[in-house]
């Protein structure tokens, strides 16, 4: 299906644009493991994954019968915080993808607002993004609900099926399909194969699956070249 506009890119934030779940990881179960809980790598990756800290409370409570505040959450963003000034590093080729793309995009996560605008300074790719930032903080519901991608769609002026997300968690793929969007699941992070996510991800059927940010454009070959990858590369 053609376009009669250039599409917009929707990036998801953390695993995605920046290599961040593996630090995240550590910070929430040392969090968890302070308060006197068990938690393990795998449930952090299966049940937390992708969501906000609103999220994270209340999973942690409703099914494992863990209790930590959402204060708590927000005390450890700041040692998170400082952790990604010492490791946090941007996902291999995304700078090159970005640099190469010549349409609208944004980032829409799960995250704050502060982690977010951190992150993309830390590793050089505010540049790309302008004031094209949205958190799940905009929003009631997070992901797997599609309001925060619908939210970026109607505030840049798009229509859902006018978008493309590029999302790493089950959540983040679930929410651009119940948001109407065309879906590409990036399976190039890190946390990845400790996380198991190639079986979940291809069970949803996103429109694409790569493991390379340089893979992007051969996905979206047949419908989106054309419009949104700069002619000079």
């Amino acid at each position: 299906m053609a376009m009669d506009k250039k599409p917009l890119m929707i990036f998801d934030c953390d695993g995605v644009l920046v290599d961040s779940e593996p630090l995240a990881k550590d910070i929430v179960l040392a969090l968890i493991a302070e308060a006197g809980y068990v938690f393990t790598e795998n449930d952090y990756y299966q049940h937390l994954l992708g969501k906000s800290q609103e999220q994270d409370v209340q999973t942690l409570k409703q099914r494992f019968g863990i209790e930590i505040t959402i204060d708590a959450f927000k005390d450890a963003e700041s040692r998170l915080l400082s952790y990604f000034k010492q490791a946090l590093k941007p996902t291999i080729g995304v700078k090159g993808l970005l640099a190469q793309l010549d349409c609208d995009r944004c980032v829409a996560s799960s995250s704050s607002l502060e982690r977010i605008e951190l992150s993309l300074s830390l590793t050089g790719l505010r540049q790309y993004f302008d004031s094209q930032i949205f958190s799940a903080s905009m929003v009631t519901n997070g992901k797997p609900a599609p309001d925060l991608f619908l939210h970026a769609a109607c505030t840049l002026g798009y229509q859902p099926d006018q978008c493309i997300v590029i999302e790493d968690s089950p959540s983040g793929i679930q929410a651009a399909q119940a948001a109407g969007m065309t879906v590409v699941a990036y399976l190039g992070g890190s946390h990845t194969q400790p996380a198991g996510l190639e079986k979940q991800v291809v069970e949803l059927q996103p429109d694409a699956v790569i493991d390379d940010m340089s893979k992007l454009p051969q996905a979206l070959l047949q419908r989106w070249q054309g419009d949104c990858l700069r002619n000079d590369q």
